[in-house]
């Protein structure tokens, strides 16, 4: 055999034996890095692998951990857990069925609109689907839901977080997929190369992901049409009335995340790490605002939040430049001050969620999903590093371009590829696997890169829906035990899974979709 040839095989068979290990249940980090080496060192013995590309690893390590985009992974995760501890999807639960009770499913369409609602603020699949699981799922069994339904419904609202943003799979997405689009321009012989942000896949699934939501409540109405005993509604006189005050107090706090959020990275005031850090300021001091304790110093450092955004947007903030106008110096006094008056409201309700014992919980529970997203990519960059070596990239590039159909041929076999590996693999695992592999080869092609993100992240959401390994179903078959059977939460999956296809399919059909609103913004 050839050199290229061996390369070939050990390449297929290191992928091959990385699949079939999964399913042993191994921590995927020690299997990534496990493979890694021993098909490194068979690369070396068979002369196909050069043993001087392992010196990059360092170097590669050391750009993965100093990337300040993914600083807005802990930082995301810290503001989803914190909102968590905070009851706010509690409240919100209960404004929105109070609200729509009385529609036939109108408990269901409840839980999507929180669950679109905690997906835009939180992001965290898991505290989603526990909390609606908890609360949610005994009050339509109690007004006679069908179990697998209720099942359905639950799960896939949990799952919205994984492609309304802001969102953890966009964030190492957006890096993964801003690395493929470069190497594939100086594969091409582009030197001044372009790139994707963050904020512009953020941008991207805004659409797509309000679209899958909007499938979800038709899917709930027209179920309701037509075989009410399966989503009944509350009859009026058994409905409790909500106030107008009360859906504020539940609506106001997390849409005013939101807006600081999603608004600041859209509208191009902050990049996703400035405002991960401005969601995990907003959600401790909501989280202190639930916690024994005089409201008053927390509100005065939201006013003063705000003080400070609109003195930034009427005056030059600046620090360090030469004589400025002294409106602009009295302007940064001012600013001084409330400043002040900020870091007073947040040492208040950090200090009152570390009275709570809930700082502590969140910060323990941040660094654990922290530590294994990180672990993870810095086994996948060896795995890369050495696949790359034995020739792997010709490898994809020449089984893609084999596919009838070109560039759609090629786009649907990955796509169907990653919605196998679902069953079987968690997003993360999937997206700095697999996307680092194929992602260079579809974009050389001619593919959009933010149409090709947003793709991959709704395919990546259905992995949380899908038996055996659905992270969702084992959230709330873990909750839920007393209520439902796990025959209840698979068959009630099902429908929401084709849902998120047609999703899929619709963007792939459309793909202005994606890319509109990153043109009209970017």
């Amino acid at each position: 055999m050839t050199t290229s040839a061996i390369g070939q095989v050990l390449d297929l068979l290191m992928f091959g034996s990385l699949c079939l290990l999964i399913l042993t249940g191994i921590p995927v980090v020690f299997l990534l890095t496990g493979c890694a080496i021993v098909f490194g060192g068979l690369g070396i013995a068979f002369g196909v692998f050069d043993s001087f590309l392992l010196a990059a690893l360092a170097q590669r390590i050391f750009g993965t951990m100093t990337t300040e985009t993914l600083v807005a992974i802990p930082l995301f995760v810290f503001m989803g857990i914190m909102l968590e501890r905070s009851r706010i999807a509690e409240e919100l639960l209960e404004a929105m069925g109070r609200l729509f009770g009385t529609v036939r499913g109108g408990l269901a369409i409840s839980v999507s609109v929180v669950g679109a609602l905690l997906a835009a603020s939180t992001g965290i699949v898991g505290a989603t689907v526990v909390t609606m699981g908890l609360m949610a799922l005994p009050a339509m069994l109690r007004r006679g839901y069908d179990k697998p339904f209720a099942c359905g419904t639950i799960c896939a609202a949990g799952t919205l977080g994984q492609i309304i943003p802001p969102s953890t799979v966009m964030v190492i997405l957006g890096e993964v997929i801003a690395a493929a689009y470069q190497q594939a321009q100086l594969a091409q012989g582009k030197f001044s190369v372009e790139t994707v942000s963050v904020g512009q896949l953020f941008a991207g699934s805004m659409i797509p992901g309000l679209m899958l939501v909007g499938f979800y409540i038709l899917y709930q109405l027209v179920i309701a049409f037509l075989r009410p005993e399966l989503a009944p509604a509350i009859p009026k006189e058994e409905a409790a009335r909500i106030s107008t005050r009360e859906l504020l107090d539940a609506l106001v706090p997390p849409i005013v995340l939101i807006v600081a959020v999603l608004g600041s990275i859209l509208g191009g005031i902050a990049t996703p790490t400035e405002a991960a850090a401005v969601g995990a300021i907003g959600a401790t001091m909501l989280a202190g605002l639930r916690q024994k304790g005089r409201p008053w110093p927390i509100h005065l450092g939201a006013l003063c939040a705000v003080g400070v955004v609109l003195l930034g947007m009427f005056f030059d903030l600046r620090l360090g430049r030469a004589d400025p106008p002294p409106a602009d110096q009295a302007a940064l006094v001012a600013a001084a001050v409330l400043c002040l008056g900020l870091g007073y409201g947040v040492v208040v309700a950090l200090w009152r969620c570390h009275a709570a014992g809930v700082l502590a919980a969140v910060s323990h529970t941040t660094m654990t999903i922290t530590a294994m997203i990180f672990a993870t990519l810095i086994a996948a960059t060896l795995f890369s590093l050495v696949f790359r070596g034995l020739g792997g990239e010709e490898t994809v590039k020449e089984l893609l371009s084999a596919i009838p159909g070109g560039q759609w041929g090629a786009l649907l076999a990955v796509m169907a590829v990653i919605f196998v590996m679902g069953f079987f693999l968690d997003f993360v695992e999937i997206t700095i696997i697999v996307v680092p592999i194929v992602g260079p080869v579809l974009l050389a092609m001619g593919i959009d890169p933010i149409w090709l993100a947003v793709l991959i992240a709704l395919n990546l959401q259905t992995s949380f829906l899908t038996p055996p390994f659905g992270f969702s179903l084992f959230y709330l078959g873990g909750v839920a035990q007393k209520w439902v059977g796990t025959g209840d939460i698979y068959r009630g999956v099902v429908p929401f899974v084709l849902l998120q296809l047609l999703a899929i399919g619709t963007v792939m059909a459309f793909p202005a979709l994606a890319t509109w609103l990153p043109n009209l913004l970017f």
